[in-house]
């Protein structure tokens, strides 16, 4: 029997076949992607492109579309002195197609079989790889309990906000925590502050055994995030983590 390396990981053109926009300033694009291989929920994607001149820009983002979905989905949010964001979100039309390399990584990964209760802590567009988490969860037979901690700026900032309240609605092992750090609007039942210790005991499970924790955002929203869980009791093994400086400009 021959033995087979990995999987060599190739550029490929996927075709955009619709926009959604969920906030002022971001952005879902749905690709067709024929060659697409598969992916788990939680890996990213390599975006290229090619000015006329030669001149290449390169940027990872976080899938955003479950492993069941049958187009390829990115949720990007525009940066004003980014090279590749305000394409992507500002210029890109349905039609157009778009270099894509993926899926990469395998430690902030997901899968839908764990039967461990499931912990997401996300921080803006942090939410994205755990958006692919719960989507994918939404498949499965066996559905983990899971909680969200999502912070966002304001209210405006909430990405995926309509359907989020749709899955935590449909689904009773679903619970989704929102808090805003810029503003308290009027009705507001949420919390207005940035995550602590006191948020995170009344979000999570009695016990800190036996959970699975993902916890994605900026870089210093994330260490501090981390941090705190480990602190609380959490085995740091099982806080999972991915970051980012400035979201993928």
């Amino acid at each position: 029997m021959i033995s087979r390396g990995p999987r060599l990981i190739t550029w490929q053109l996927g075709v955009l076949a619709e926009i959604v926009q969920e906030t002022p300033r971001v952005s879902s694009l749905y690709f067709d992607a024929p060659d697409w291989p598969g992916h788990l929920a939680g890996q990213h994607v390599d975006v290229r492109l090619t000015a006329d001149d030669g001149y290449q820009a390169e940027r990872s983002y976080s899938i955003a579309s479950a492993p069941e979905d049958r187009r390829l989905a990115l949720t990007v949010e525009r940066l004003d002195d980014g090279e590749v964001s305000p394409y992507l979100v500002g210029e890109l039309r349905v039609g157009d197609k778009l270099e894509l390399r993926g899926p990469i990584g395998g430690y902030f990964v997901w899968r839908g079989e764990e039967e461990r209760p499931l912990l997401l802590i996300g921080g803006g567009s942090g939410v994205v790889p755990l958006m692919s988490m719960l989507r994918h969860r939404s498949h499965v037979a066996r559905k983990a309990p899971a909680r969200l901690l999502f912070s966002s700026r304001t209210l405006a900032d909430v990405i995926y906000h309509a359907e989020l309240e749709h899955l935590s609605s449909a689904d009773g092992g679903l619970r989704v925590f929102h808090t805003l750090t810029r503003e308290k609007p009027a009705g507001w039942t949420g919390y207005t502050r940035r995550i602590d210790e006191a948020m995170v005991k009344e979000v999570v499970w009695p016990t800190q055994d036996m959970v699975d924790v993902f916890v994605c955002g900026p870089t210093s929203f994330v260490e501090a995030a981390a941090s705190l869980l480990v602190a609380m009791g959490y085995d740091p093994r099982a806080v999972k983590t991915e970051r980012f400086g400035a979201t993928g400009g």
